[in-house]
C-alpha cells in the first residue's frame, strides 16, 4: 500500500509589499533586490490574518481537491515556525474549523525544510497507524520576525501557506523516497532569539549558501537513488523558494536544466515552509506537473535542515 497525494492548496495574504515599497522603508531598490534574488514583491498578513486563518484557507481548499471532509482526516501536521500562540499547536486550532474530530494533531518545527519534515512524519504515521487521510500544511508568517531595518533580511521574506491531503493507494502513485537531515552546529547562519530586544531573524547569507551548494545537491541525490529513479527520470524539480540565485547554483550542480525547476519567489518571496507547497498547488493547477509525473521536492533551512523526497503524481 503506498501513500500518494490526493489535493492540494495554498493560501498568500492579501497585502503586497514590492522591492519599491521596501525603498521607502529601508535603504535598498528594487533593482537591487531583483538582481541578487530574484524576488520582486512578497505577501505579508494584513490585520486580520494570522497564520491559522491562512492554513485554515490553503487546507480547506486541499480536502476540497482531494474530495473529502475533515472528518475524514486521521492526522492533521503543520510544519511551521511562527505559531499564533505557543499553546495550543497550530494543527489543535485548525481542527475544529475544518471539522476534523479525534485525529492526532502535532506542529513540526523546521523552518523551511518545515513541510518535507512534516510529509516524512505523516507518510511514517499513515503506514504505521493505518490512517487513510491526513492534511500536512506548511507555512509562516515571517513578517512577524522581520527587522524592517535590516535589508539583508527583510527583502527577502514573506508570508504563505500551503497544504496537501495524502491518503493511502494501492496504485502505483505516491512517495517513493525520502531524505532528511540536519547539521546543528551551524545554526548560527540563520535564526532569531524568540525573546528579548534581539527576536529578529540574523542570517548569514554566505554561509547559508555555502551549505545549500554543497548540502541541497546531495540530499536530492539520496532521494532519487533511495526511489531507484534517474536525475533525468524526473519531470519536476521543486526547490525551496529561498533566491533565485541558489536555484541556479543547485541547477548546476547537477547539471540539471533549469527549466525542470520552476519558480515562482519573484511573487512571493520566501515563505519558509510554505515555500514549497505553495509551489506544488501552482505547477499542479497550472498543468506544469501532471498525473504520472515524477516529481522532487526539496527544502532546506534554518537549523541548519534539509529534506527531499520523491513522488509519482
Amino acid at each position: 500500500m503506498k501513500i500518494a497525494l490526493a489535493g492540494t492548496g495554498s493560501k498568500l495574504p492579501s497585502k503586497i509589499l514590492t522591492n519599491d515599497d521596501l525603498s521607502k522603508i529601508v535603504d535598498t531598490s528594487d533593482e537591487w533586490i531583483s538582481q541578487r534574488t530574484g524576488i520582486k514583491q512578497r505577501h505579508i498578513i494584513g490585520e486580520n490574518e494570522n497564520l491559522v486563518s491562512l492554513a485554515f484557507e490553503a487546507g480547506r481548499d486541499a480536502l476540497k481537491a482531494a474530495n473529502i471532509k475533515g472528518e475524514d482526516l486521521g492526522l492533521i501536521i503543520v510544519g511551521t515556525s511562527t505559531q499564533d500562540k505557543r499553546l495550543p499547536n497550530t494543527a489543535c486550532e485548525l481542527q475544529p474549523l475544518l471539522g476534523a474530530k479525534d485525529c492526532a494533531c502535532m506542529d513540526v518545527s523546521s523552518a523551511c525544510s518545515g513541510f518535507i519534515y512534516a510529509l516524512s512524519i505523516a507518510y511514517s504515521m499513515m503506514n504505521t497507524l493505518d490512517i487513510e487521510h491526513a492534511l500536512v500544511i506548511g507555512g509562516d508568517v515571517l513578517s512577524r520576525e522581520m527587522d524592517w531595518t535590516d535589508r539583508t533580511t527583510c527583502v527577502l521574506f514573506g508570508d504563505g501557506v500551503g497544504a496537501a491531503v495524502l491518503k493511502r493507494s494501492d496504485i502505483e502513485e505516491g512517495f517513493l523516497s525520502f531524505d532528511i537531515g540536519a547539521d546543528g552546529s551551524k545554526g548560527f547562519a540563520l535564526y532569531d532569539n524568540s525573546y528579548g530586544d534581539d527576536r529578529y531573524i540574523r542570517m548569514d547569507g554566505q554561509e547559508v549558501f555555502k551549505f545549500t551548494v554543497r548540502t541541497v545537491p546531495q540530499s536530492i541525490e539520496n532521494a532519487i537513488k533511495k526511489a531507484g529513479v534517474h536525475k533525468d527520470d524526473i519531470d519536476v524539480y521543486l526547490l525551496h523558494q529561498a533566491n533565485l540565485r541558489i536555484l541556479e547554483a543547485v541547477s548546476k550542480k547537477l547539471d540539471i536544466p533549469l527549466e525542470k525547476l520552476p519558480h515562482n519567489l519573484e511573487n512571493t518571496g520566501n515563505t519558509s515552509a510554505g515555500s514549497v507547497p505553495l509551489l506544488l498547488d501552482e505547477v499542479i493547477k497550472k498543468g506544469i506537473a501532471k498525473k504520472g509525473d515524477l516529481i522532487l521536492l526539496c527544502g532546506f533551512g534554518a537549523g541548519l535542515t534539509w529534506g527531499s523526497c520523491v513522488l509519482r503524481l
